[in-house]
């Protein structure tokens, strides 16, 4: 069974969830250790041989490759020069899809790609094309001893590159996608669920969230130099919810503004679509009347 990595609640409104997270995906690389030339003792930070007792010069680095406690293959730039791929200096695109198309569980890191004053031109040209065929681009890049499958697509008038997981890096978990038929909701819940999803939506601003965790350590770290005390916060009491119609009734009402005579109006189990449908319906009646 895997290992969870973190346990706890996520919460919908007034709906409590217990859950799990799983690490999704992990990176597998080639780990080479720093060596020194002269007895293969692995160098320390500064480089530093612990068997010769001094520290050595770059020039007496050489890599290698730890497959027993203390047993290495050895490597010098010469050899590991002459295995290196054609992506190590050329980001070859090798097709083009629609980002849309790809899982953001295989996004690993992301990069700005901007362009030598030469090649400008090609840059703009590849950039418009993309941004109006609606395409992002798939190619292979070589960097730090690894050589990664990337997406670039257009952003903010420039270009992005994202290196992705590989399929056999993305791990499986046993217990994720299970539903047995005792979980299944029922229509009138899942009406409410939506009725919530829609009191809660909004355009996608980045820029209003922050680390209040980040914060709080900040403060908290001023505030031992001070030598004051702590003070300890209050955290709600979170438990799984039992009554799901009632909790998600009560969250709407919570998301629900108030009407001019200072009344909440009454939550009904209807779906955002019929709302929207239903002065519509009002219109044709007063029409055939």
């Amino acid at each position: 069974m895997a290992t969870s990595v973190w346990k706890g609640y996520l919460t919908f409104g007034l709906i409590s969830i217990p859950i799990r997270l799983f690490s999704a995906a992990r990176t597998e690389r080639i780990g080479l250790n720093q060596l020194h030339n002269v007895c293969k003792t692995r160098i320390r930070m500064p480089l530093y041989c612990p068997q010769c007792e001094r520290q050595v010069p770059r020039n007496e680095i050489i890599k290698g490759y730890e497959y027993e406690k203390d047993q290495y293959v050895l490597f010098n730039e010469e050899e590991l020069d002459k295995i290196e791929p054609q992506s190590a200096r050329a980001m070859e695109i090798l097709e083009f899809v629609k980002v849309d198309e790809i899982d953001p569980l295989y996004f690993d890191a992301s990069y700005y790609v901007t362009p030598e004053d030469e090649g400008r031109k090609a840059y703009q040209l590849l950039l418009d094309a993309m941004e109006e065929s609606g395409y992002a681009a798939i190619a292979k890049l070589t960097m730090h001893q690894r050589e990664h499958i990337v997406v670039v697509r257009p952003r903010s008038k420039g270009m992005t590159l994202h290196t992705m997981f590989y399929t056999n890096e993305i791990r499986e978990v046993a217990e994720y996608g299970k539903i047995d038929a005792a979980s299944e909701p029922k229509p009138a819940e899942k009406k409410l669920a939506e009725q919530l999803i829609e009191s809660l939506a909004a355009p996608f601003e980045p820029e209003k969230y922050k680390d209040n965790y980040m914060e709080s350590m900040e403060r908290m770290i001023e505030a031992k130099r001070q030598g004051q005390e702590i003070a300890t916060a209050e955290h709600p009491k979170l438990a799984p919810v039992i009554d799901l119609m009632e909790a998600l009734k009560k969250s709407i009402a919570e998301k629900t503004p108030t009407t001019a005579g200072g009344k909440k109006p009454p939550v009904r189990a209807v779906s955002a679509q019929a709302q929207a449908a239903a002065p519509e319906k009002k219109r044709k009646k007063s029409s055939a009347g």
